[in-house]
């Protein structure tokens, strides 16, 4: 049985997570700005908080899966048994799903643009590395059953949804907060 869990522990773990996350922006700000240094905590943030979200097990006494009773590759049932199709997210996990990472997506967009034209190259490569992410959560989720959570490519696909939604809305947001205000004339 895996030993910790359930929503307090989640709760917990967010709020040391944000802590860390406040103090490093803190040593950040004189270097990068406050702008950029606080998307950078909130990015290191949801990336923590997602994590916690999805790898911690939801009950503080998770059930047993045995190494045979686990599944042997995720579910490739895209968009799962929802009546509602693919594409229309109605509330419910899918939603959550897709909600989750559209701060990590936003946030990884204000804290590139402070880079200028090099934030044409950081925000693709880093909305891959969420999408990779993603994928090794899922994988996780895979290979560690006793955390009572299942591998499903549908939560991927809701995921790198909400993350490009999330470079959209930081886009809007890098405009205004215009984070590469004061930059030094160095880079």
């Amino acid at each position: 049985m895996f030993p910790v869990g359930g929503v307090g522990v989640m709760l917990v773990g967010v709020l040391v997570a944000g802590v860390v996350c406040v103090l490093v922006a803190l040593v950040l700000a004189g270097r990068l700005g406050p702008v950029t240094a606080v998307a950078v905590g909130g990015l290191l943030w949801s990336i923590a908080i997602i994590g916690l979200i999805t790898l911690l097990p939801a009950t503080a006494a998770p059930g047993i899966v045995s190494a045979e009773g686990r599944l042997g590759t995720c579910s490739w049932d895209i968009g799962g048994p929802a009546p509602d199709g693919f594409w229309i997210f109605s509330g419910g996990q899918r939603l959550l799903n897709t909600v989750v990472f559209v701060p990590s997506g936003a946030l990884l967009v204000v804290a590139a643009a402070r880079a200028g034209r090099a934030a044409l190259a950081l925000v693709p490569v880093g909305l891959a590395l969420l999408a990779a992410y993603s994928v090794a959560i899922e994988w996780t989720q895979l290979e560690l059953a006793r955390i009572d959570r299942a591998c499903d490519v549908t939560d991927i696909i809701d995921n790198v949804t909400g993350a490009v939604v999330g470079v959209g809305l930081g886009v809007v947001l890098a405009m205004i907060l215009r984070p590469w205000r004061g930059r030094p004339n160095h880079d």
